[in-house]
């Protein structure tokens, strides 16, 4: 089987298992508090198994679907793989360090490793047209990308009790799955350096408020 359907199946089939407000939901999903207080390391990975609902679920997996092809025609089956759960990995470690003093901090979704496969593909395909909803024209992947950083280091330096959206995990995927592309396609980086420098300026900000203000959360 194809290992991006595979990947697509167990996350379905996990958030069918695991709903929303199940003792599973709660015992699997990101927390700080669990985590930080308990050791239960598993939900930094379990989580990305997990959706709020099914149009939570369904979003991810197209995204995942249509743009998973791209990372596996660049990197291999191994390199979808690594790109896939690290962005999951390194995203809600990110929230960990981010979150740390609010233990009441949650969140749930694939999101972060799908973010991974996207910035992946962006890396490789600076002009690729991504569409969003209710526009009918692409918008440029590095313009995207600009976006897309801006807003998740906005929403993730002011979170919302309750939000159960990781924006944390979303940039830190984001962030693995780029790194990952260029220091695997270092030449196509160097072609590419002006767009992803584009990309990169809300994670400069994000630098500044983090280490210089030292605004943690």
């Amino acid at each position: 089987m194809n290992i991006l359907i595979l990947i697509i199946a167990i996350t379905a089939i996990i958030s069918f298992i695991a709903p929303n407000g199940s003792s599973n939901f709660e015992k699997y999903k990101f927390s700080v508090g669990a985590i930080l207080n308990r050791k239960e390391y598993i939900r930094l990975l379990s989580a990305g198994f997990l959706h709020a609902d099914i149009f939570h679920l369904v979003f991810n997996m197209l995204t995942l679907y249509f743009f998973g092809p791209i990372v596996i025609q660049g990197f291999g089956n191994v390199g979808f793989l690594i790109i896939y759960f690290g962005s999951i990995l390194l995203g809600n470690i990110f929230s960990l360090f981010i979150y740390q003093k609010q233990p009441w901090y949650s969140a749930i979704g694939a999101s972060g490793g799908v973010s991974g496969i996207l910035f992946a593909s962006i890396a490789m395909l600076p002009n690729l047209g991504i569409y969003l909803f209710f526009i009918p024209i692409p918008i440029p992947g590095f313009i995207f990308g600009l976006i897309y950083f801006g807003y998740s280091v906005y929403m993730m330096l002011n979170p919302r009790q309750h939000d159960n959206i990781g924006h944390a995990a979303h940039l830190g995927g984001a962030f693995f799955g780029l790194v990952y592309a260029v220091a695997n396609q270092p030449q196509a980086a160097m072609a590419n350096s002006l767009y992803i420098g584009i990309m990169a300026l809300p994670l400069l900000y994000l630098s500044y408020e983090i280490f210089v203000r030292k605004r943690i959360g």
